[in-house]
């Protein structure tokens, strides 16, 4: 029965995205091909002083990207340690520095890691003008990443990737905004609220004293999905009933999360005029996203010991409404994106149940992945595909008409360390140096023993991909983790951001490669097992000696 529903789950969320992968994909091309600028985006223009027409090599693209990001960086802090004075602050003071510097690092490079309870420590102000709007420019810098290394690919023998600026006004106006306009409103309509009442007392049923929060949280919620951003309004996340109120807003969240990813490979197709790699890359994601959630389902529908076999199943930690299927399906959605949002409590599922979440994560969050980052790691997987069976089979490496030589596979291979580097260096000075091995086991972790070990693996990874899910019983809100994190955020998402840009400047500067090149044929089912091949053969023997310690030795352990 509990694979016929999981089954039932998994076309009901199929069936929509792929109704609108074709329509989304395109209007997405259209954003940014077009010539003609709206009239509020040329206002935008002039008041910033920005000279549309004028194009950016892929360094001054980079530039670009750095100091915006700067700048909110900068001001997500400042306006958390100047809380108190801001209107609607609810009266909750400034955020420590710390934290304030990790929230921020986390909001602005599209992980929303959340090291705190968000209803009792950031006021609306805080929340509205730094939270929401870096959920929309973080989002949008992703996508922007993701185009310029489309076009890089698309162009010969041109020194320019667009503009970012440009790119990043229309992803906002033309895409984001609008979106989550439709979006927010039948959230209200489905009860999300949406006010600014801050805490209301209340007398419970039983007669106890309670606190219902309030909010503008369908507004923030929209973007937290379709920007695949993630973190909550609420402590408890998705999992709220203020926050995702029915069965019916618990699906349209999941959607919500997964319909750009996997509409960009279509625009990936529409821009560099063959859609044949485009489906490749689809058809990747597709199958890597459907291997996660039978495994994770799988783990959760069996699992083992003296409470799951009263209850029925592996509930623990899990929303009553929702039950095991649609929350391994929110679970599968939110590890493989750059959503940490979770409606369910990850540290509560079985030890390999919690394990095959990681691993997704761990893949590199490309099935689908983030918006824009899912199709730019897939893309720099597919340079390495290409390499290698280049190599193999004594043809020309070649990706649509464009050379893969040493230079882009030195990008490549610097983007695929990147993640494992940060998460095991950070978990190795973390229990090397004994002042931080006592902080982070008497401060941070929830549990003894092997569970404890998975809590600080999930931490690591999840940052270093910019993730933001946590397991429930890590308490990350202590100085060196926030400081440690906080620095594996941002360079988790901009060392392979400056790799991808400096691939698409690579590949933008060459001419087609000449007839007499043999090209690799990438829109076979071969290529598509042999990326997928790839895909899993760089990312989980990474991590398998450390699995030994955590989730496999927690699993193996028995009841």
């Amino acid at each position: 029965m509990g694979w016929l529903v999981a089954l039932t789950a998994f076309v009901t969320l199929a069936l929509p995205i792929a109704l609108l992968y074709r329509p989304l994909g395109d209007y997405m091309a259209w954003i940014f091909t077009s010539e003609k600028d709206w009239k509020i985006e040329r206002a935008i223009y002039w008041v910033c002083g920005i000279s549309q027409k004028r194009e950016q090599s892929w360094r001054a693209y980079l530039r670009a990207v750095l100091a915006f990001s700067l700048a909110g960086l900068v001001m997500l802090y400042l306006l958390q340690r100047l809380q108190p004075w801001l209107p609607y602050s609810l009266g909750l003071p400034a955020v420590s520095p710390d934290l304030s510097f990790n929230t921020a690092a986390s909001f602005v490079a599209n992980t929303n890691w959340q090291a705190y309870s968000p209803e009792h420590t950031m006021g609306y102000a805080v929340q509205m003008l730094g939270l929401a709007v870096q959920m929309f420019v973080s989002a949008a810098v992703g996508i922007c990443v993701a185009i310029a290394l489309v076009r890089g690919i698309a162009y010969h023998r041109r020194g320019t990737l667009g503009n970012f600026w440009v790119d990043l006004i229309r992803a906002n106006l033309r895409l984001l905004l609008p979106l989550s306009i439709i979006v927010a409103v039948i959230f209200i309509a489905a009860g999300v609220v949406q006010n600014f009442a801050g805490f209301t007392d209340i007398t419970t049923v039983s007669g106890a004293a309670g606190v219902i929060p309030g909010g503008p949280v369908a507004s923030q919620e929209a973007i937290k999905m379709l920007g695949t951003n993630g973190g909550g309004f609420f402590n408890a996340n998705s999992a709220h009933p203020l926050e995702n109120p029915t069965g019916w807003t618990n699906l349209f969240q999941i959607f919500l999360l997964l319909v750009i990813p996997f509409a960009l490979p279509r625009t990936f197709g529409k821009i560099v005029g063959d859609h044949r790699l485009g489906y490749s890359i689809l058809a990747a994601m597709g199958v890597l996203f459907t291997l996660a959630f039978s495994f994770i389902t799988w783990a959760e529908l069996s699992g083992h010991g003296t409470a799951p076999q009263l209850a029925g199943a592996a509930m623990e930690g899990k929303e009553q409404r929702f039950g095991i299927v649609w929350s391994t399906l929110f679970a599968t959605a939110t590890t493989g994106t750059s959503g940490g949002a979770a409606n369910s409590m990850h540290g509560s599922y079985t030890a390999l149940g919690g394990m095959w979440a990681m691993l997704h994560m761990a893949l590199g969050e490309l099935s689908p992945g983030g918006v824009g980052a899912g199709l730019y790691t897939m893309l720099t997987m597919a340079v390495i595909a290409v390499f290698l069976t280049g190599l193999l089979l004594g043809r020309a490496p070649v990706l649509l008409g464009k050379r893969v030589g040493l230079r882009e596979i030195k990008y490549a291979s610097i983007f695929i360390l990147v993640m494992p580097v940060l998460a095991l260096s950070g978990m190795a000075i973390t229990f090397a140096i004994p002042s931080l091995h006592r902080e982070v086991v008497d401060q941070a972790m929830g549990n003894p023993g092997a569970h404890g070990m998975s809590e600080v693996m999930y931490a690591f990874i999840s940052a270093a991909i910019n993730n933001g899910s946590a397991f429930s019983g890590f308490d990350a809100n202590t100085p060196w983790l926030n400081w440690s994190l906080g620095i594996i955020i941002l360079l988790g998402r901009f060392v392979p951001i400056a790799c991808a840009l400096a691939m698409a400047g690579s590949f933008a500067a060459q001419d087609r490669a000449t007839s007499a090149a043999a090209e690799l044929p990438l829109h076979r089912a071969q290529f598509v097992g042999l990326l997928i091949g790839i895909i899993i053969f760089i990312s989980l023997p990474t991590f398998f000696p450390i699995l030994t310690l955590g989730p496999l030795a927690e699993g193996l352990g028995g009841p």
